[in-house]
This record gives structure tokens, sequence and C-alpha cells, in this order.
């Protein structure tokens, strides 16, 4: 006879525990959802600000070239044709990103690919024998210093909180260079916003799943473990195990949020601000994500930093050091006991930065694999 309450408890009601969620749910699983905030949706969760979705956690886009991941998702919603296209502010001049015609036009006044190619070309040239031992000189190599200065390096350096020439070289493996009139930032087939925000879908893929807000997992883990059959974890897996072999590093954000007296701040849903000294890297818009036309808007200032126990982890810094004590935390959860009792899966849990696109398709592979 069956003691347990439940087929599965999940630990974290973002985007890839729902998914898991929907899918068990529809097998006939029986499923308990927990989570700490208190409310589900994890990051893409918005809250609704004179009648404007806010997309709390930062800007969320969704954009896949996946074909099976956007009929999915698009059982649950209809999505809108926002198409990213993010502005760049150096001092007072703006730029189009990502780096495409309109961006050469404004930095240098040239009209034509080849222009533009031979002006990259002529800006590199000083530093095209360097051997790049940090990304500073990576950005140098690859585009010069007109570039680098205007548009990577006080962006980046605010992203990781340090000088350029201590961040490495790998993070900006190339610099995606279009030669057409194109601001669309993403290449993917597929891309827009959720009518209504992301909180329909969160809400559809959760319909009829039993889920408790406001519930730290670690409070009571032993009395959670006794009430399923099997636990998918999706929060940090160092925490998990109590971090013993050490904590794994994150970059982390928080938020400035206003209402403005007034129907448009900037214009645009996201600009990029990539002046060092101004203290925030980009400032949302939210009611452009959706094509708002209240008379008052909402605007928020993103501000990065280094992550503490106070703050979330955003951005996983997956260098060698951080790389080598993840393993040691997978190999642990392949023994006993977690072995047979306990899945990870989701950003945390894999220490990995996923795209919306890429947590939907890996909970649905990790569907395929456990609910047979």
């Amino acid at each position: 006879m069956k003691n347990t309450q439940y087929d599965y408890l999940i630990v974290g009601a973002g985007l890839f525990g729902a998914v898991f969620a929907r899918e068990a749910t529809d097998q006939g699983k029986k499923v308990l959802v927990i989570d700490k905030r208190d409310h589900t949706g994890g990051n893409i969760y918005c809250e609704n600000i004179e009648g404007i979705n806010v997309h709390k956690y930062g800007a969320h886009i969704f954009h896949t070239s996946n074909q099976q991941v956007w009929d999915y998702v698009n059982r649950f919603v209809t999505f809108n044709h926002y198409v990213n296209s993010p502005v760049a502010r150096y001092q007072d001049k703006l730029y189009n990103l990502p780096f495409n015609m309109n961006t050469f036009y404004q930095l240098w006044g040239v009209t034509t690919p080849q222009q533009a190619k031979d002006k990259i070309e002529a800006e590199r040239a000083p530093y095209a024998d360097l051997e790049p031992q940090n990304l500073e000189e990576q950005a140098l190599f690859l585009g010069g210093r007109d570039l680098y200065e205007k548009l990577i390096k006080g962006y980046t350096e605010k992203q990781w909180g340090r000088p350029a020439t201590q961040i490495p070289a790998f993070i900006i493996k190339r610099l995606p260079f279009r030669f057409t009139f194109d601001n669309n930032y993403f290449n993917d087939t597929y891309q827009g916003i959720p009518v209504g925000g992301y909180n329909a879908l969160t809400d559809a893929l959760l319909e009829g799943v039993e889920v408790r807000t406001g519930i730290n997992y670690f409070d009571k883990a032993d009395d959670y473990n006794q009430l399923a059959d099997k636990i998918l974890y999706t929060g940090k897996i160092d925490e998990f195990f109590d971090c013993q072999f050490g904590a794994l590093e994150y970059r982390s954000l928080h938020f400035e949020t206003e209402v403005l007296d007034q129907d448009s701040y900037q214009g645009n849903a996201v600009i990029n601000y990539t002046e060092r000294e101004v203290p925030y890297t980009r400032i949302l818009e939210h009611k452009h994500f959706e094509f708002g036309t209240s008379d008052k808007t909402v605007i928020t200032k993103e501000y990065p930093h280094e992550f503490s126990k106070d703050n979330e982890p955003y951005y996983p810094i997956n260098d060698e050091t951080n790389n080598a004590l993840l393993t040691k935390y997978q190999e642990l959860a392949k023994t006993a006991p977690y072995a047979d009792k306990f899945i990870f899966g989701g950003r945390l849990a894999n220490y990995k930065y996923y795209d919306m696109d890429d947590t939907i398709e890996a909970a649905l592979a990790l569907t395929t694999q456990e609910l047979v």
C-alpha cells in the first residue's frame, strides 16, 4: 500500500517546476508544488502596477527556434508580436543593438556593409596580433577600441563588478556583427510576450495542481520528503547539500521601480546604459512589452551586484573553479540516498543560465525520461 500522499513533491514553482507539474498531473500523477516566495512563476512573475504587467525580476522576452517548445507554450497562452530591439545609451548618444548597420552608421557614419567591414578591420588592426588574456583584450581584438569603449567596457564591468582586465576572455567569444539594418536582437524564428503577462502562462501550467507558496522547503525538509515518492528539487544545488564543499558563486541584481505620471518615459522597452559611471545597466519601461496605451508608465532601473544570502542568485559564474565545485555536488546527487528519491532540475539545480525556451525544453525532456 502506498504510504505517501503524493507521487511528486516539486520544490520551486518557477517555469521548470510548473512544466513538470503540468505534465505529471496530465499523466495522472498526484503533485504538490511548494515555493518559498509568496507567488508562483519564479523569475518570470509579473506584478500588476497601474494596469501594467511589470517584470518583477528583470526583462523576460520569450524567443525560440524550437518548434516543439513554441507549440507547447501556445497551448496555454497567446503571444503578442513584441520584438526585442534594445537601444544603448552612451553619454548623450543612442545606438541600436545588436551591432548592425544602424549601429555602425551611428558610430562612424558608414552607409554600406563594405564600408562597415573596412572600418571594423581598421579599428581592430592595432590589436590583430594580440593573444587575448582577458575580456578587454578580447573585445579589442574583435572590434577595436571605439566600439569597446562606448558599448562594451562600462556595461560589462558593471555586470561583473570588476574591471574588464580581470574578466576572462571567454566571456566574449565573438562579437555578433550584422551587416544589415536589422535591430531585432534575437535570431530566433518565434518571439513575443504572453498576452496578459507571464502570470497567464504560469497559471495555465499550474491549473488544477496543488500549490503552496510562502513555504521554505529547508525549514522542514525531512517532513516534506516524507510526503512524496519522489522530490523534484529546482533550487540551488549547493544549498541542498548545505554548501558542504563550498558555495557556488553568482552575480545578483536589484531593481528600483517607480510609477511616472506620463504616458512614456523612454519610448522603448529596454535601454542599456553603457557608461561605467552610471550605476545601473539598463532601464526597462514595461508598458512597451505589451504595447500599452495608459496615461502612466512604470520604469525599472536594474543594478548588478555581488550575490549574498539576502538577495537572489541570477547569473552563475561558470568559471573553472565553480564548475569543479558543481561537479562535486552533481556526483554527490548520484549517490544513495539521493539517487532514487531526488531529481535535480532547472537553472539553479544545474548551475546554468537558461533562457525560457531552454528551461521548457529541459523540463519536457525530464518528463519523457521520468514519466514512463
